[in-house]
C-alpha cells in the first residue's frame, strides 16, 4: 500500500470510530459511569446470542430485536465458537441496587451482568441507543443504576380517553428510557372509564360527559398491565376517591362519603383486586375535595390494605394514613427530610400540562427531584403528570398541545441520574453557571434522540441554545398597553441599554407561580414595557418558519382565546427588520374559554407555523412585551408574562 493511501485508511478508520464513539455519548439515560475503549466489535460474521436462563426468556428476545435492527446475524450458542458472544447474565451480589447493570463489549462480544432481569433489560435498552456503523461497535464498560426507584409517568385517561394502542405506544417509550411506573388515573368526575362486571352500566354514555362510551375492557386493562409488566414497569392504578368521583355519583345517586356510597365504592373495589391480581399498588386519590366524612378515609384505607394493597395518596389532600405514601402535588418546594417518617413520591411542579412546550424541558432539566439528590427513606422518587383537563378534539392533539415525548425524556434522564438546581427553574440558566453546559450537553442528546427515534412521532421540541435575547427595560408605559417608545423605530440604536441577556427559544419573564418560581427579570413592576432584541443569520434571502407565541396557559385552565388582529390581551408585538409580524387569525377569535371546547390553534406547536421572510445576513428581531398589572381577568386566565419566538424547522 502506498504511503498516501496508508494514511488515508488511518484517517478513515479515525473518523469511523469517532462517530461511533460520538454516538454511544449521545445515551439517555446519560449513564453514571462509562469508559470508551480504542478498540472495535466487529459483528460482520454475526454473533452467538448465548441462551442460557429461561428466567431471561423477555430480555433475550429483546436482544435479539435489537441484533435484527443492526441487521446483525445470530446464532445459538455451539454453533461457531469463533463468533463473538452474547451474554446475560444473573449476578446476586453484583450491586445494593436491584437496578442497577454491568455493561461491556470487548473483543470477545457484550456481555450484560445484573442483579435482577429487570437491570438486564435496562442494560439493553442502553445497548439498544448505541450507533452501529459497519456492523461494528466500539469497546466500552459502563456501570449504571438509578438515584431513584421510582420512575413514574401519569396518564389521565378519566378526563380525556386514549385508545389502548396509544397507550402502549406510551409504554414503550417509558420502556426505552427505564422509567418503571405507569400511574393510570382512569376514574374522574367525567367518566369512570373500566368496565365493571358488577355494574355494567357504570361505563354507559349516559353517565359520562366527555368521550361517552369511551373506556376500558376487562381484557384490556389486562392486556395493558401484562404489556407493562413485560417492560419492567408497575402499572399503580388510581381509583380516586373521594373527590373527582361525580361519575360515580351520577350512577349510584348517592356520594362516595355517604354510607351506601360506601358500601359501592368498596364492592368496586373488591371485585377490582378479584379481577386484576398482582398489583402491589392502588393509589386512593384524597385531593381536591371537601371531606364531610372524616371516617371515609381510614376506613377505606383499611379495606383497601385488607384486599393487599400498599396505598398511594394526594398530598395536600384528606386524612390520609400514616402508613400511606405520599404524592406531593401542590405548593413551593418542601423539605422532604422534614416530614418524619412519612414517604413520599415527588410530583410538585411536574405538571407538564401547565407547562409551554420548551420550557418543559428546561424546567424538567432543571429540577431536582424532592431537593434530594437521591433516594431515601423519606423519598422513592417522582411521578411526571400529564393532565389534559380540557377537551380534545383527537386523543393525538395531546401531543402537541403538551411536549409529552421531550417530558418523558427529559425526566426519564433526571429522575435516573441524581443532580438538578434547587427551588423551581423555567428559563434557561445564565452562560456562567455550570448547569447551563449541562444543558447545553443535555439538548444535543435531546435532538439526537428526536431525529433518531420520533421522527414519526410528535416531539415538539427545538434547539433553544444558541438563541440569545438582550432584555431591555423598564419603560414606564402607565397602563397604556399600546404606548410606544423611541426603541421600536431604532431598535439596535448604540445608546440603548441592554439589562439582562438570557438564552432560549421562550423566555418566561414573570410567572403566573411568581411567589416560586422565579422568572427572567427581577422583581418585575407592573404598568411597564420590555423589550427583548437578537439576530439572526440566514445564508440567503428566504422564508423560513417560526413557533411564535405569547402567554402559554395551561390546558388544565379554561382560558380565553385572543382577539383578532392581536397576539395576546397585552399588546404583545414582533418586529423582523422592522417590519410587524401579523398574529394569526384565530378560529375561536376572543371566545370565551370553555373546558369542553377543544383547543384548535391558540398554541404555537398546533397551529401552522409563521412563514417570515428572511434577507441574507443579519435579521433584526424586536418583540415588545407590555404588562398593565398580574392579575389577569380571572383565575382562569392568570397573566404569564413570557414569549416564544423561535425557528421552528
Amino acid at each position: 500500500m502506498n504511503l498516501k493511501l496508508k494514511y488515508l485508511s488511518i484517517l478513515l478508520l479515525s473518523i469511523s470510530f469517532f462517530s461511533i464513539s460520538s454516538a454511544q455519548e449521545n445515551l439517555i439515560p446519560l449513564p453514571i459511569n462509562m469508559e470508551l475503549g480504542e478498540g472495535m466489535l466487529d459483528l460482520k460474521k454475526g454473533i452467538v446470542v448465548n441462551e442460557n436462563n429461561t428466567a431471561l426468556t423477555n430480555e433475550y428476545q429483546l436482544a435479539n430485536t435489537i441484533l435484527a435492527d443492526w441487521k446483525i446475524g445470530t446464532k445459538k450458542a455451539g454453533h461457531n465458537n469463533s463468533l463473538p458472544l452474547l451474554t446475560l447474565e444473573l449476578l446476586s451480589g453484583l450491586s445494593e441496587n436491584k437496578e442497577a447493570y454491568h455493561l461491556k463489549i470487548d473483543e470477545k462480544g457484550i456481555h450484560i451482568k445484573a442483579h435482577n432481569s429487570a437491570g438486564i433489560y435496562y442494560g439493553l435498552q442502553t445497548l439498544r441507543q448505541f450507533s452501529i456503523q459497519q456492523k461494528k461497535l466500539s469497546f466500552c464498560e459502563i456501570n449504571d443504576k438509578p438515584a431513584f426507584s421510582w420512575r413514574s409517568f401519569l396518564v389521565d385517561v378519566g378526563r380525556n380517553y386514549q385508545p389502548l394502542a396509544m397507550l402502549k405506544e406510551q409504554v414503550d417509550i417509558m420502556a426505552r428510557y427505564k422509567l418503571n411506573v405507569l400511574h393510570f388515573h382512569f376514574t374522574e368526575d367525567i367518566a369512570w372509564r373500566l368496565a365493571s362486571k358488577k355494574y355494567p352500566d357504570l361505563t354507559d354514555p349516559s353517565y359520562i360527559t366527555r368521550g361517552k362510551g369511551e373506556h376500558y375492557t376487562e381484557k384490556e386493562f389486562k392486556e395493558l398491565i401484562n404489556y407493562c409488566k413485560l417492560r419492567h414497569i408497575l402499572l399503580l392504578p388510581e381509583i380516586d376517591m373521594p373527590g373527582h368521583s361525580d361519575a360515580f355519583k351520577r350512577y349510584f345517586g348517592v356520594g362516595m362519603q355517604t354510607d351506601s356510597g360506601m358500601v359501592y365504592i368498596k364492592e368496586l373495589l373488591k371485585e377490582f383486586s378479584e379481577t386484576y391480581t398482582d398489583l402491589p399498588y392502588l393509589h386512593i386519590g384524597g385531593d381536591e375535595v371537601k371531606i364531610s366524612n372524616k371516617n371515609f378515609m381510614p376506613e377505606i384505607t383499611k379495606y383497601v390494605e385488607e384486599l393487599g394493597y400498599k396505598t398511594i395518596g394526594w398530598d395536600p389532600g384528606s386524612n390520609l394514613m400514616p402508613q400511606t405514601i405520599r404524592q406531593l402535588w401542590m405548593g413551593g418546594p418542601k423539605k422532604i427530610l422534614e416530614q418524619g417518617n412519612h414517604v413520599f413520591i415527588d410530583s410538585k411542579h411536574l405538571y407538564i400540562n401547565h407547562m409551554d412546550p420548551l420550557e418543559t424541558v428546561t424546567t424538567l432539566f432543571h429540577r431536582k427531584i424532592g431537593e434530594q439528590d437521591k433516594e431515601h427513606k423519606n423519598l422513592i422518587g417522582a411521578t411526571l403528570c400529564s393532565w389534559p383537563d380540557r377537551a380534545v378534539a383527537e386523543p393525538q392533539d395531546m401531543f402537541v398541545q403538551n411536549a409529552i415525548y421531550p417530558a418523558l425524556v427529559t425526566f426519564a434522564e433526571r429522575s435516573w441520574r441524581d443532580g438538578g438546581i434547587a427551588g423551581w427553574t423555567c428559563n434557561i440558566v445564565q452562560e456562567s453557571l455550570p448547569a447551563y453546559q449541562e444543558f447545553k450537553a443535555f439538548e444535543t442528546r435531546l435532538l439526537h434522540h428526536k431525529n433518531s427515534y420520533f421522527s414519526d412521532k410528535p416531539f415538539p421540541y427545538v434547539k433553544q441554545i444558541g438563541l440569545k435575547w438582550e432584555l431591555i427595560g423598564p419603560f414606564q408605559n402607565e397602563g397604556n398597553l399600546a404606548k410606544t417608545f423611541p426603541i421600536e423605530t431604532k431598535p439596535f440604536a448604540p445608546d440603548i441599554t441592554v439589562t439582562k441577556t438570557i438564552a432560549g427559544g421562550t423566555v418566561i419573564l414573570r410567572h403566573w407561580w411568581a411567589d416560586i418560581i422565579p422568572g427572567a427579570l427581577n422583581n418585575p413592576q407592573e404598568n411597564t414595557t420590555w423589550y427583548a432584541r437578537t439576530k439572526i443569520w440566514s445564508e440567503k434571502s428566504e422564508h423560513k418558519l417560526f413557533w411564535i407565541g405569547f402567554n402559554n396557559l395551561s390546558r388544565s385552565y379554561a382560558s380565553n382565546t385572543p382577539q383578532l388582529h392581536t397576539w395576546d390581551d397585552l399588546g404583545s408585538r414582533v418586529w423582523v427588520n422592522n417590519k410587524a409580524i401579523e398574529p394569526p387569525i384565530w378560529k375561536h377569535a376572543g371566545a370565551k374559554g370553555d373546558l369542553e371546547t377543544p383547543l384548535v390553534d391558540e398554541g404555537y406547536t398546533y397551529r401552522a407555523p409563521t412563514k417570515i421572510l428572511l434577507k441574507k445576513g443579519w435579521n433584526e428581531i424586536l418583540i415588545k412585551l407590555p404588562i398593565s398589572d398580574f392579575k389577569g381577568t380571572d383565575w382562569q386566565n392568570p397573566v404569564k408574562w413570557m414569549f416564544t419566538f423561535i425557528q421552528s424547522n
